[in-house]
């Protein structure tokens, strides 16, 4: 395992703008036509309050396809770092731990990203959800 780079806050940040700037156009692109209406504040923070769901969902199904599919989102590839199992970094993590770590991950979007703190202090650079789906992120560049 010493021959395993850690991937850096830095890379992981810049994924992360680049996976939520995708997610994000994904939601424009379903609700363009009702987003177009919306002239006021109050209409806006309506709409945003009905339709959050999606966007937690869209999230969830995005990070849980990509990594466990490939060990990476978009956003991941294109800055050379992967998510894999943290007992063995040859291997992606399993679907099913995909799928909970893109829960929790959402959940602690929700909580203000205080659980991401956590990969400051971690030797190995986890976030929470990292940690609890026994997962690192590496560089493979």
């Amino acid at each position: 395992m010493n021959s395993v780079k850690y991937a850096s806050i830095g890379r992981r940040s810049v994924s992360f703008m680049i996976d939520d700037f995708i997610v994000s156009t994904i939601f424009i692109i379903i609700f363009y036509n009702q987003i177009v209406t919306l002239t006021t504040p109050d209409l806006m923070a309506a709409f945003v309050a009905q339709n959050v769901w999606v966007l937690f969902v869209l999230k969830v199904l995005y990070h849980t396809f990509f990594i466990g599919y490939y060990g990476a989102t978009v956003g991941k590839w294109a800055m050379g770092i992967r998510a894999v199992n943290e007992d063995n970094p040859k291997e992606f993590i399993s679907f099913a731990m995909a799928f909970l770590r893109a829960i929790v991950r959402e959940v602690s979007e929700n909580l203000l990203y205080i659980p991401f703190l956590y990969a400051f202090i971690s030797p190995k650079k986890q976030t929470l959800h990292d940690k609890i789906t026994k997962c690192v992120v590496i560089d493979v560049r």
